[in-house]
């Protein structure tokens, strides 16, 4: 029911806790690379294609000028998230500005840099599911109930 697209092989690591997180609340999913750059027909290829293979939600994940999520929402009307990955000289926050900054009508959501934003982005993809899906909303009721209660010292 997600789709997620890498820019390169090398997000894999950090794309894996957006994998976690989905795996927990039982939501299937796909993992691709396809570069906006290197493959550009590739890209729109797949974000053309993904409803039609029962895909709901896209997760875009991409470093410097981060043009995949944007590029993935310009050939889908599927809710896009994208994740900043943390490269170069200025550790995703580039990458994070280039999503955040998309033209109205295009948009991207986008979630924190690197790690935590994957995981995000997965927890954000649930719950856009789950207003269509009662029981993965209930999993999501479970899960933050389990956030809030006390830790044992």
């Amino acid at each position: 029911m997600v789709g997620i697209v890498m820019g390169s092989e090398s997000d894999r690591p950090t794309i894996q806790g957006c994998c976690e997180v989905l795996d927990g609340y039982g939501v299937g999913y796909e993992v691709v690379v396809r570069s906006a750059h290197r493959d550009p027909e590739g890209c729109r290829r797949w974000a053309t294609e993904a409803e039609g293979r029962g895909l709901r939600v896209l997760v875009a994940a991409a470093g410097g000028a981060a043009h995949l999520p944007g590029v993935v929402a310009a050939w889908s009307t599927l809710p896009v998230i994208g994740v900043p990955m943390s490269a170069g000289a200025l550790g995703g926050l580039d990458a994070l500005l280039s999503m955040a900054q998309m033209p109205a009508g295009i948009p991207v959501a986008t979630v924190a840099i690197g790690e935590p934003g994957a995981k995000n982005a997965a927890h954000l993809a649930a719950v856009i599911l789950s207003l269509t899906e009662p029981a993965l909303r209930a999993r999501i009721v479970q899960k933050r109930d389990e956030m809030r209660a006390p830790r044992p010292a």
